[in-house]
């Protein structure tokens, strides 16, 4: 429907183009208007509450989630719409706003709001829009070591963080990272000291196993036992 309401737009047939896109929407809960330029392959999943504007571009192989707009942020003429490059994918309750561009191979999480121009390949995440690159071979080369160490200390919360990455994780990802690094110091400069005849104790050393705090049965000060998650 939108790609002949398209044509009609184009012919001039602005009115009769309005009327028919309409017609759609009340059909499919999908508001896209007919002037707005869409690519091969697009696809939207779970439609209702897709807006779409009218000096939008979409590029190839896109995917649009339910209640994504595309939308402007003024009534001036000319480009007020976003522009999205090929295989972008945005998910659902996101906000495209005003006229930027979306590089090629985006991804936009869900409910996440944009204003500005998004690089090639990145990934977007919430209110405002916050870039979060991901360095594919570093990561793979690093996964290995935090998955030992998040294992040592009773702590798994990176399986979402592979398919959408988030700041606050990555954080933690790099606290991993430097703490893996400390340990193959210190191992280091224990077999030095060995070697030099010298021994550290580490026996005192706290256990990255689960927290827990645990209580004296003999005391009524000391608070009771808490299992850590």
């Amino acid at each position: 429907m939108h790609r002949f309401n398209h044509w009609l737009w184009n012919l001039g047939l602005k009115w009769l183009a309005r009327f028919f896109a309409h017609i759609a929407r009340w059909f499919t809960g999908i508001e896209i208007h007919p002037g707005a330029t869409i690519g091969r392959r697009f696809f939207i999943d779970h439609g209702m509450g897709v807006v779409i504007g009218e000096t939008a571009e979409i590029g190839d192989d896109c995917t649009l989630y339910h209640g994504v707009t595309l939308g402007g942020t003024s009534w001036n003429k000319g480009k007020r719409h976003p522009t999205l490059m090929d295989n972008v994918v945005v998910g659902a309750g996101a906000k495209v706003l005003g006229p930027i561009t979306i590089s090629s191979g985006v991804r936009i999480g869900s409910n996440a709001v944009i204003t500005h121009d998004v690089p090639e390949n990145g990934t977007v995440v919430g209110v405002p829009g916050r870039l979060v690159r991901k360095t594919r071979q570093q990561d793979s080369a690093n996964q290995e070591k935090r998955d030992a160490i998040a294992e040592k200390m009773g702590f798994d919360a990176y399986g979402a963080t592979k398919e959408a990455p988030d700041p606050v994780a990555t954080a933690i990802n790099r606290m991993l990272d430097h703490i893996h690094a400390m340990d193959e110091k210190m191992e280091t400069m224990c077999g030095a000291l060995k070697h030099l005849g010298t021994e550290i104790d580490v026996s005192n050393l706290p256990d990255l196993g689960p927290c827990s705090i645990s209580s004296s049965e003999d005391s009524e000060d000391e608070p009771q036992k808490i299992e850590g998650e």
